[in-house]
């Protein structure tokens, strides 16, 4: 399924609509269909669908180049499960610039989890819309809970911390379903990293209680400030990568050593695929 954005109807307003098939820019790049649009607009089209009580629940992921490395050496079913998301977000600068290149629909820029974590909770606590958290240390749930309604004034959050032997399909993954099902939020953020977080959200899309199901890694972390992130000026020139090497080097230098090698070798295979769409008149 490939990932939907807005629709336009001729004689009607234009509605944020996610579930159909796309009629607005969509960047196809490394087997995905990413939404071309800017952070602003991203955010808006989100907060809507949250708001909307629309049922089965919208699964939103956030590819990286980490993400991207990783799909590369899964199975073709986890590959395919990872693409028939609903909507698709480029959170890294390489594939905004990979986009330059090799797509007739650039990217206008970086949509990030993490950003995208901040503002959708802002503006629940501001409209009133619940959250849930799947995610967080386990035995810490209530204190995160306090932490995020801290945060974010007005904002009600309930939150489940698995253990770190989470099976998307286990006991832990359908006790996460009865509690969504209890509380009954607006937007459940799953904070358990990848391949974790898109099994879970993906697999169990049509049973999830919820409008919109974000699927934002270490996003929990980052707004409530237990870890820190890039400056500003870093991100923005897709350095984010440096900025954790140089936070955790004994830790990650081989895993970005690693994954710079397979990234080149994606870009080459990206470039020939381009060439070939391009020459059949696909954008």
């Amino acid at each position: 399924m490939s990932a939907p954005t807005l629709s336009k109807s001729p004689t009607a307003p234009a509605e944020p609509i996610f579930g159909e098939r796309p009629l607005q820019p969509v960047c196809t790049l490394f087997g995905l269909d990413i939404l071309a649009l800017g952070f602003e607009q991203a955010a808006a089209d989100l907060e809507t669908r949250a708001a909307s009580a629309a049922r089965p629940a919208c699964v939103v992921v956030t590819p990286n180049v980490d993400h991207l490395t990783r799909l590369d050496r899964a199975t073709p079913e986890f590959r395919a499960m990872y693409a028939s998301a609903d909507a698709i977000f480029a959170d890294g600068m390489p594939l905004v610039w990979a986009s330059r290149h090799f797509s007739d629909t650039p990217l206008p820029g970086r949509v990030t989890g993490s950003d995208l974590f901040v503002t959708l909770a802002r503006r629940a606590g501001e409209r009133g819309l619940p959250i849930f958290v799947l995610g967080g240390r386990p035995g810490d749930e209530a204190a995160l809970s306090a932490a995020l309604a801290a945060r974010f004034p007005g904002l009600k959050a309930e939150v489940f911390s698995p253990s770190m032997q989470f099976d998307p399909d286990g006991a832990e993954g359908h006790e996460a379903l009865r509690r969504i099902a209890v509380s009954r939020p607006a937007i459940v953020f799953v904070c358990l990293g990848m391949p974790k977080q898109e099994r879970w959200a993906i697999g169990h899309r049509q049973a999830i209680d919820a409008s919109l199901v974000m699927c934002v890694g270490a996003a929990l972390e980052f707004a409530l400030g237990q870890k820190r992130r890039a400056p500003a000026w870093m991100q923005q020139m897709g350095f984010e990568w440096l900025w954790r090497l140089l936070s955790e080097p004994r830790r990650l230098w081989r895993r970005y050593l690693v994954q710079s090698l397979r990234f080149a070798r994606l870009l080459r295979r990206e470039r020939v695929a381009s060439l070939q769409r391009r020459q059949a008149g696909r954008p």
